[in-house]
């Protein structure tokens, strides 16, 4: 299962931290994703770590101002915010992937095969 978490109401300019906390699962043998979605539009990539720590992969609407990270001793998943913008309102998932691939296979929700609960992010002007 995983747990997200640290969602909430902040002013623009802001920051927040999400977490995602993996049970059940090591989340260092997978993908693991953030994805968000506003009302009334698509879900939508926002980061990713690829498996083991590797890699990380940024929407481009988000590079700068997000850094994904991940604790292997409390096996948690973090996606700290700053610098947020009204437009990065939404509901917020963290998801984990088992498939191997390159940054379409990392950034593509179709790929994910679990997910936690959505965490409510928003950003007053």
């Amino acid at each position: 299962q995983l747990q997200a978490s640290g969602g909430g109401l902040v002013q623009a300019g802001g920051s927040l931290r999400l977490s995602c906390a993996a049970s059940g699962r090591t989340f260092s043998n997978y993908n693991m994703g953030w994805f968000r979605q506003a009302p009334g539009k698509e879900r939508e990539f926002v980061a990713a770590i690829v498996r083991g720590g590797g890699s990380t992969y940024y929407a481009d609407s988000v590079k700068g101002r997000f850094t994904i990270s991940g604790d292997n001793n409390k096996n948690t998943v973090y996606l700290q915010m700053d610098s947020l913008k009204p437009e990065d309102t939404a509901v917020y998932r963290c998801a984990a992937s088992d498939i191997s691939g390159g940054r379409v296979v990392v950034t593509g929700h179709q790929y994910y095969a679990w997910w936690g609960q959505g965490t409510q992010v928003t950003v007053s002007s």
